[in-house]
């Protein structure tokens, strides 16, 4: 009994740190364009981006199309608008069970060429899910 108990407990703990992490990535906002440019990756890999140096494993290529074009390829997969220019879109992505919050930004960077960043607010590794997204998002153009 006692170890069915202790089972419970440490999942019940576990579960009270994702509900957590959860609610501190809803309270952030996407980092947008550093110097002409979409941030960096960072060191953690729950991140990726096209733009040129960015480290062999954190990278994507860009997006063929145009800003308003991959724009409405993110709202088709899910995401939300949450600021737009005429060269730069951010939006974001709430995971349905914890509502962990993920941002995609999109930078464009000549006639049809985005360059596009996906990161999770919280936490470090996000097992391939911003590749994924980024790919689901051209898929979609």
């Amino acid at each position: 009994m006692f170890i069915v108990e202790a089972i419970f407990w440490v999942v019940l703990i576990i579960c009270a740190l994702f509900i957590i992490l959860g609610i501190k990535s809803q309270k952030g906002k996407a980092i947008g364009v550093i110097d002409g440019r979409l941030a960096d990756a960072g060191t953690a890999p729950n991140c990726v981006v096209s733009e040129d140096d960015t480290q062999p494993e954190r990278a994507i290529a860009p997006l063929s199309a145009s800003l308003k074009q991959a724009a409405a390829a993110i709202v088709k997969t899910g995401g939300t608008i949450t600021a737009q220019t005429d060269s730069y879109v951010s939006a974001t992505y709430m995971s349905k069970i914890f509502k962990f919050v993920d941002d995609v930004e999109l930078r464009a960077a000549g006639p049809g060429v985005v360059h596009i960043r996906s990161a999770s607010r919280v936490g470090y590794s996000d097992r391939g899910a911003n590749r994924s997204r980024a790919e689901r998002i051209r898929a979609a153009l």
